[in-house]
């Protein structure tokens, strides 16, 4: 399990038995980044934030975080299934050499 916090006191964590990436508060899931791994490329298939917090980038935090931990690994591509991991690959076109190329 990788786990980070990041500069605005959440921590990010890679539930790899889940297969999915957490953001937590003070215990609370804030929000989750479903994914599936087929040791080459990694399915990003599912972005969700909980309701209570939604509107305030955490979706981002935690796409930003995923894509941080990816790249140190050096090991992985991303498949960007979800269309909110999409949206946000297009937006940061800095990263686009972590895509999987079809």
């Amino acid at each position: 399990m990788t786990t980070s916090l990041n500069s605005s006191g959440f921590v990010i964590t890679d539930e790899k038995d889940a297969s999915r990436y957490t953001l937590m508060r003070d215990g609370n899931l804030v929000s989750a980044l479903d994914y599936r791994d087929d040791g080459s490329t990694i399915a990003m298939t599912r972005a969700y934030t909980v309701p209570t917090y939604r509107g305030h980038g955490y979706a981002a935090q935690i796409v930003e975080g995923a894509v941080a931990d990816l790249a140190a690994r050096g090991d992985r591509k991303v498949d960007a299934v979800c269309w909110y991991v999409a949206d946000w690959f297009d937006a940061h076109p800095e990263h686009a050499h972590l895509l999987r190329r079809r």
